[in-house]
């Protein structure tokens, strides 16, 4: 046992523990079989550390039976620092990562994400469940039917993307529009500026119907540009959150059909705030997100298509560009496809899914038509403020206004870079700039799903006229 001690205390050598350090316990005639060279740890030549590293565990064990008492307590650290030197990896733990997580508490009154209600957070910690289960499949099935309320649908090909707005964006572009063919956007504000880079990604012909941040088109308009660009798909934003232009959807539907085009409507930020419905409005193809109106967390990107697109997705000559954005494989997944069983695709965000489909339960059991109204209600009184204020709101009329995104043009002899940090700082409260062409343009507000709230709205006019007050900058 004495001669197994020792050899054991030998490699303990590496410690660079001084001989004065430890206990009578433990011989002397130990101490003195320790060979110098192996009290020099970095000196040791690496083939004799990658020895000594495969009888790190049974050594650690060992020691802390070996060595009590006090030498017991000042030997944890140096223990640790051992089990550390045996490991493959040359970078250490990050600093950071050895910290607990700390977020803060905001109000969240940008175009996005909004803050999300407590019964929603609890959706989201519930337990894991695998994602082919088949209660995951029961709460996928309760997604879908919530989505066709929300979008007031009865397409079957109805499902959530596993990602933020830009991947149903990009999923509906990819599945219906192949290379070379003809696509007309328009452009009057970031999200028609998006697609079309998307649609230009994948080699389609891009025709850009551009106008400035705000601006609404006619039918008229639509209907040359597409008798004149004959592309199979036209995309229309809904709500156009860097303007905060809500556009009339009414008649594309009929103009898209009349010359058989595909009608793709992004209403990431309009859904639950303002009307829209998709099959009476002969919408081809509607997608939104989760962390606005609908307050989920982001993440998660509602779609649907209907029997127009699928004819068109689903009869390509040439795959889609995206394996995980393809709708063969996914409308497997979401049970959309008429198959008796559910295929393996991918990984979907089960607790994002739980937050989902809460969102939605919070939606139909307010209504929507009651959803509708409130936003309008603290819209128009969040305008009256702004207007007593002195702040000039960006788009004129009342009526094509985003109830969930208000757009306030910056005032004049303000820099809203300040302003906007200033608001940030004092109030705990996050308003932006402009985005994309909007840029430099305006501020925004935003009010949405369980923001939305007169209480909320004097926060935020007590915040702007403390920022008007304190941040006067001349632009000169």
């Amino acid at each position: 046992m004495t001669h197994a001690l020792t050899h054991q205390v030998k490699d303990l050598s590496v410690l660079n523990v001084h001989p004065n350090s430890l206990p009578g316990s433990v011989s002397a005639s130990l101490i003195g079989d320790l060979h110098p060279c192996r009290l020099l740890w970095f000196r040791t030549p690496a083939v004799m550390q990658r020895a000594l590293f495969g009888r790190s565990a049974s050594l650690a064990q060992l020691a802390a039976a070996a060595l009590d008492g006090p030498l017991a307590a000042r030997s944890a650290p140096l223990l640790q620092r051992l089990e550390r030197s045996m490991s493959s990896v040359s970078i250490p733990p990050p600093e950071c990562m050895l910290r607990p997580l700390e977020v803060p508490v905001r109000y969240l009154f940008g175009p996005g994400p909004s803050n999300v209600p407590p019964r929603v957070l609890a959706a989201g910690s519930k337990p894991i469940i695998g994602h082919l289960h088949p209660e995951m499949y029961e709460i996928m099935n309760d997604i879908k039917k919530g989505i066709q309320y929300a979008f007031q649908t009865e397409n079957n090909m109805t499902l959530s993307m596993s990602g933020s707005g830009h991947a149903a964006m990009e999923c509906a572009v990819f599945n219906v529009v192949e290379p070379g063919e003809s696509v007309l956007i328009t452009v009057n504000g970031i999200w028609g500026e998006r697609v079309a880079e998307i649609a230009e990604r994948m080699g389609a012909n891009v025709h850009r119907l551009v106008k400035a941040p705000g601006e609404c088109y006619t039918n008229k308009e639509i209907e040359q540009a597409i008798e004149k660009h004959k592309p199979v798909l036209f995309f229309l934003a809904h709500g156009e959150s860097s303007a905060g232009l809500c556009h009339p959807v009414d008649g594309f539907g009929d103009i898209c059909r009349k010359h058989n085009c595909l009608f793709l409507v992004d209403t990431v930020a309009s859904l639950g705030a303002a009307p829209i419905f998709m099959d009476k409005q002969k919408i081809d193809i509607l997608y939104t997100g989760s962390q606005k109106a609908l307050n989920a967390p982001p993440g998660t990107a509602p779609i649907s298509f209907n029997d127009r697109a699928c004819n068109k997705m689903f009869n390509r000559k040439t795959k889609p560009v995206s394996y995980l954005f393809d709708m063969t494989h996914l409308s497997n997944y979401w049970g959309c496809d008429g198959s008796p069983t559910r295929g393996y695709h991918h990984t979907g965000p089960v607790s994002g899914f739980f937050a989902l489909r809460e969102s939605l339960a919070i939606l139909a059991e307010r209504g929507l038509e009651e959803s509708w109204r409130k936003h309008k209600e603290v819209a128009a009184y969040f305008y009256k403020g702004l207007e007593d204020l002195g702040l000039k709101l960006f788009i004129p009329d009342k009526e094509l206004r985003l109830p969930s995104v208000t757009t306030i043009c910056i005032p004049e002899g303000y820099e809203w870079r300040e302003m906007l940090t200033y608001i940030m700082k004092n109030h705990q409260m996050e308003m932006t700039g402009g985005l994309g062409p909007s840029v430099g343009m305006v501020m925004r507000i935003g009010l949405m799903g369980y923001n939305c709230e007169k209480t909320n709205a004097d926060k935020a006019l007590h915040a702007l006229a403390d920022v008007l007050k304190n941040c006067k900058k001349s632009k000169a």
